[in-house]
């Protein structure tokens, strides 16, 4: 399709408004002007559609259109390998079968088979043995054939009329934009990019591997519209077996869905197993390459915020059917805003691979085998598609209004204020390299406004009858969703803040917070190390981090350094000017760490109630514990800390970040994880000896001291400060018994399933050479 050309007076790539069958050319990053107040009408919810209750004529004609495949429509003269044509399905089943791979795997396990069953004497003896064994073989492998041929049907795309797609396009472009009634916005320089690099794939016979962030389910039906309407080739979407009841099931999987979430707001670490089959599948030769292109999906609102709150409060996720997803038609009749689509510039995987070894010689080979080598690798290139997706990532008006309110120290915030802060955010975020939904011709008051119609009162309160309206946090837990969209932005300000925290929360005048820089120095690192499985730092190394992240608070006036005659930073305090704002600055980047420092704290804190009871003389193989139990029980303590005023926010007690913090724990050898072949039987942890707090013989109470101990207090010197907890006393008394109250069931728990005869066997000698191999890597 042509494209239109961007103005030459725009320092910024424009963008393109996909809202129906219209293609609108918009500024970059524009956001619609809210409707004038004075307006007599209402705008319609998708503009250039249109509803059969309106125009019934209009209606069939976009219908018929679309059908008999008129102009774009037709989508004919696609870029990328042929689909949607008859046969399709049986020639892709043919290809699969075909793979020598699965050849080779069928006649292996048909061999194992009867081996085994030569072994049982099944086959008999002597002459007849050989015929029976051959023809055993071959019903193995003909038996093993079907359920193959059976498991392809079931997985890949039906990609096998062009008319159903053409509908399909239609009605899922109507269902979309009712929710999202302000369409869907791309980048024009994005994707002239990509169907240049599409065309090239296409000649080459490479697949684009699309990497998206997944916070929502729209994220690739939005792709995939994207694409169609585009004219490039429907990519294949890797989807979960949940959505494959009736109806949906097929529907997906003739519209480009094969069966076999961020749902924290920020990019959740990233998931391997896919990543893993693509970077084997060029490793190993069987493909040249392929292109791999991060893609960045955000929303004014999501649909499914309160389902994955749910989720992250603890509660088990309840299996898709066909009454839930025709009862979650209602959102179609919501405002909830405008869908950002931005794809980062593709690359090369093979070219990825090949940079990542020639980086790797320059270590000795002798430290790390080819096993360790590709664990490292499929790492780096998980955080690198994470990276980019952060990179290209537009910050939306929600996310700049849901940062302000739970930044804010007070209870709530006026009008007036609100408005100037999300004018001071936007800048903030531009000054860091992040991109935010331009305004426009719209004023900041009406893009606010805006924002708070799309969030809801269920999500941001509002005090009326007061001078200004005075809005406030209704449900911070969700609201968190939308902070965390940017916070990625800004974590070095944050690390640094919550480091000098360490002084600033002992009072005093400015000498008595002032931070040598070695202090400041080691707790940066350890907070820097503590969220490795959290955040995305620069590849530049921490101490070029720091020294770029003081200069940068220095010239913005938060914190004023001292320098000895080389230049180097000698002490970091708050600036006179910033003491003046209220710690205006300082205390936003506090408050965008802190409820993380909470979680890590929760988590290590609890850790020290799984020490063992005296009483308890099973000896080490008892020691270990369900580790899901565990963190169920973690997730409990935390909920009953915060109501007790223990635990500043409660979305500390988030499921993602506790299990984040256990990852890290796990990495640091604070605990050991024995994983189990058999997928029925759960993983065990336990606390590493080295780190096992101890008892007072007496008492039996856990003391507050040692490794454990000391590692759960440096975490809490960048806590938020709590009136009911100005120093350790609290954590040593109270706290600290109600999670060895907790660990204690744990223990009688795992002694009553002993009992019962639940047979509890650890290879210790795998749990050591786990423990080895982390350390290597």
């Amino acid at each position: 399709m042509p494209f239109p050309k961007a103005s030459s007076t725009s320092s910024v790539a424009p963008d393109l408004d996909l809202l129906g069958d219209t293609v609108t050319l918009h500024p970059g990053g524009y956001v619609e002007p809210l409707p004038r107040r004075d307006a007599t009408t209402e705008r319609n919810l998708v503009e250039h559609m249109a509803r059969f209750r309106e125009s019934p004529l209009d209606f069939l004609r976009e219908v018929s259109l679309h059908v008999q495949g008129r102009g774009w429509r037709s989508y004919d003269d696609i870029i990328g390998q042929p689909i949607f044509y008859s046969g399709f399905t049986e020639n892709m089943k043919a290809a699969v079968m075909g793979t020598p791979m699965l050849g080779q795997k069928i006649e292996e396990l048909a061999e194992k088979r009867v081996k085994t069953e030569e072994n049982e004497g099944l086959l008999g003896y002597g002459a007849q043995k050989e015929r029976k064994r051959k023809r055993r073989k071959e019903e193995i492998e003909n038996s093993l054939k079907d359920v193959a041929w059976d498991w392809t049907d079931q997985m890949i795309c039906k990609m096998e009329s062009k008319r159903f797609i053409r509908g399909a396009y239609y009605l899922v472009t109507q269902l979309l934009t009712r929710a999202y009634h302000q369409g869907i916005h791309v980048s024009s320089e994005e994707v002239l990019r990509l169907r240049s690099v599409a065309e090239q794939a296409a000649k080459k016979g490479q697949s684009i591997i699309f990497l998206p962030c997944h916070r929502s389910h729209v994220d690739y039906v939005s792709l995939q519209l994207i694409c169609y309407r585009l004219g490039l080739a429907l990519p294949t979407v890797v989807a979960g077996e949940n959505l494959n009841f009736p109806v949906l099931g097929p529907f997906l999987q003739h519209a480009g869905t094969s069966t076999p979430q961020a749902s924290t707001g920020k990019l959740l670490s990233p998931k391997f197993g896919i990543l893993g089959f693509l970077l084997d599948s060029v490793v190993s030769g069987r493909i040249e390459d392929a292109v791999i292109c991060p893609v960045s999906t955000q929303y004014d609102k999501v649909i499914e915020t309160e389902s994955y709150i749910s989720e992250l409060l603890g509660q088990p996720k309840p299996k898709e059917n066909l009454m839930d997803f025709l009862s979650s038609t209602s959102v179609l009749s919501l405002k909830l805003g405008r869908v950002d689509v931005r794809f980062h510039e593709p690359w090369s995987l093979r070219g990825f691979i090949e940079s990542q070894r020639a980086r790797m010689e320059t270590v000795p080979q002798q430290a790390f085998s080819e096993g360790d080598f590709r664990i490292r690798l499929l790492r780096t290139l998980g955080y690198k598609v994470l990276s980019d997706i952060n990179a290209v990532s537009v910050v939306m008006p929600t996310a700049l209004i849901g940062t302000v309110l739970l930044t804010l120290r007070g209870r709530g915030v006026g009008r007036a204020e609100l408005v100037r802060r999300v004018d001071w955010l936007s800048d903030r975020v531009r000054a860091k390299g992040g991109r935010v939904a331009h305004f426009g011709a719209a004023p900041t008051s009406s893009v606010v406004d805006r924002g708070l119609e799309v969030l809801g009162p269920g999500l941001v309160g509002v005090v009326e009858g007061l001078p200004e309206p005075t809005y406030f946090a209704q449900n911070r837990f969700e609201l968190s969703f939308y902070r965390n969209m940017c916070i990625h932005l800004f974590i070095s300000e944050a690390l640094v803040s919550a480091a000098m925290y360490t002084r600033i929360k002992q009072g005093g005048g400015p000498d008595n917070q002032r931070i040598p820089f070695e202090p400041l120095y080691n707790q940066v690192e350890f907070l820097s190390q503590l969220f490795r499985g959290e955040f995305i730092y620069s590849t530049e190394g921490l101490p070029v981090n720091l020294e770029k992240t003081l200069q940068r608070l220095e010239a913005d006036d938060v914190i004023t350094l001292t320098r000895d005659s080389a230049g180097n930073v000698l002490t970091a305090e708050l600036s006179a000017a910033e003491r003046s704002r209220g710690r205006e600055d300082y205390d936003f980047y506090c408050f965008l760490i802190w409820p993380f420092i909470e979680a890590t704290w929760l988590g290590a804190v609890f850790l020290m109630g799984l020490t063992p009871p005296l009483e308890d003389k099973r000896g080490d193989q008892n020691a270990w514990l369900d580790f899901k139990n565990t963190q169920d029980q973690a997730q409990l303590f935390g909920k009953t800390i915060y109501h007790q005023g223990d635990l500043s926010y409660f979305e500390a007690v988030n499921k993602e970040v506790l299990k984040n913090a256990y990852s890290r724990f796990d990495h640091e050898g604070i605990i050991d994880l024995a994983p189990s072949r058999d997928p029925k039987a759960p993983t065990r942890v336990r606390l590493s000896p080295d780190w096992m707090p101890q008892r007072d013989q007496t008492t039996g109470k856990i003391l507050p001291s040692g490794r454990l101990w000391d590692f759960t207090e440096r975490i809490a010197k960048s806590r938020r400060e709590g009136k009911n907890r100005r120093d350790g006393a609290t954590v040593s008394t109270r706290v600290l018994a109600l999670a060895d109250q907790i660990g204690g069931a744990l223990y009688r728990d795992a002694a009553a399933a002993a009992a019962e005869g639940e047979a509890v066997v650890v290879d210790e000698g795998a749990v050591a050479r786990r423990r080895r191999r982390k350390a290597r890597l």
